[in-house]
């Protein structure tokens, strides 16, 4: 899709728009100042950034409770949702000010209609890749978000939901499975069809903070709602003719996941979720990082007999040789060379 050609009158408006927006903020973060050396604010604390809109964030206190609502020091940008930040607290209302952001363990990052990366949420500890007996999966776009997920550098966890239709289609997919697993990822199945479904899906979230991606259709807004039951998620009517859910959420959003164990000092994981995050892209990444994307070609890359070897027919290539051996499955090797086409349409 082309760009818009904007009028010159149209760039004045948005021009005069961005400039009130930043003479508001000069403003607000003025009394911030004031207000800040006269002590109207408590001490320092720590927190999370639970939800993120534009200049004002949720943050939820590091020691528990209700979150309060706060925005940010003009010097402050960049902020997402997951970021641990240090704030003070208003003494004479419920709400704060963002004075530092804190070491970002991780960072999910997607491109913007500019393609700049930008990063949507931070401190994620794993990225579940969830896909489902029916609409049945495809290794090729299971493929696209492993190497999206590995790009980030956040652990990607595979899992297949719907478990319930799996008898009537149980060898190929655990054929398909088996073959994820032996590359070292975890396998998760659930379903929220039976009452014993999610167990396996919740030990896996226990402790760690987590995002879902996936395709259309594969159940990922009926195991949110099943996973935070007391949550208002804002989701859309199904849909009679698609049977899909319509996802509302403008930000995202970090939940607190309810312990569903007996131990009552086990923590139930906290999940992000966002729109933008349960499906992203590949077009940010070139060939190299493509290739690196798939775990088991990381140790040949650079052993091949050119240095530019493109790893299609070349003679002394180390990944074809590796198929040959049996050391690289050869529909994962197939899988690379079809999203290696895919980036060269985009």
């Amino acid at each position: 899709m082309s760009k818009r050609n904007l009028s010159r009158q149209q760039r004045w408006r948005i021009d005069k728009v961005q400039a009130e927006r930043a003479r508001r903020a000069d403003r607000r973060d003025s009394r911030d100042g004031e207000k800040l050396a006269a002590g109207e604010y408590g001490p320092e604390q720590g927190g999370r950034v639970i939800a993120h809109f534009g200049r004002t964030l949720d943050v939820r206190p590091e020691q528990g409770g209700k979150a309060v609502r706060c925005h940010l020091r003009a010097n402050l940008e960049g902020l997402v949702t997951g970021d641990r930040v240090i704030w003070r607290a208003a003494h004479d209302a419920n709400d704060g000010v963002v004075v530092a952001r804190g070491e970002r363990d991780s960072v999910l990052e997607r491109p913007d209609p500019r393609g700049q990366l930008k990063p949507v949420a931070a401190n994620i500890d794993q990225i579940l890749i969830v896909f489902a007996v029916e609409p049945a999966p495809h290794a090729n776009l299971i493929d696209r978000y492993l190497v999206a997920a590995e790009a980030t550098g956040i652990a990607p966890v595979l899992v297949l939901n719907k478990i319930d239709l799996l008898p009537q289609h149980g060898g190929e997919l655990r054929d398909l499975l088996a073959r994820y697993e032996a590359l070292g990822y975890p396998v998760v199945t659930t379903t929220t069809e039976r009452a014993e479904g999610l167990s396996a899906l919740q030990a896996r979230l226990a402790g760690r903070t987590s995002v879902f991606v996936g395709q259309s259709g594969v159940g990922k807004s009926s195991l949110i709602d099943r996973l935070l039951p007391d949550e208002e998620l804002r989701i859309g009517a199904l849909s009679k003719d698609s049977r899909k859910g319509t996802h509302t959420t403008t930000t995202a959003r970090l939940y607190a996941l309810p312990n569903p164990g007996s131990d009552a000092e086990a923590s139930g994981g906290e999940l992000i979720d966002s729109p933008g995050i349960r499906e992203f892209g590949l077009g940010h990444l070139n060939e190299q990082e493509v290739a690196e994307g798939f775990v088991e070609f990381r140790d040949l890359l650079g052993h091949c007999r050119f240095r530019d070897c493109r790893h299609r027919h070349e003679p002394g290539c180390a990944l074809l040789a590796a198929v040959e051996r049996g050391d690289i499955h050869p529909e994962r090797f197939a899988s690379y060379r079809r999203i290696l086409e895919s980036l060269g349409e985009t």
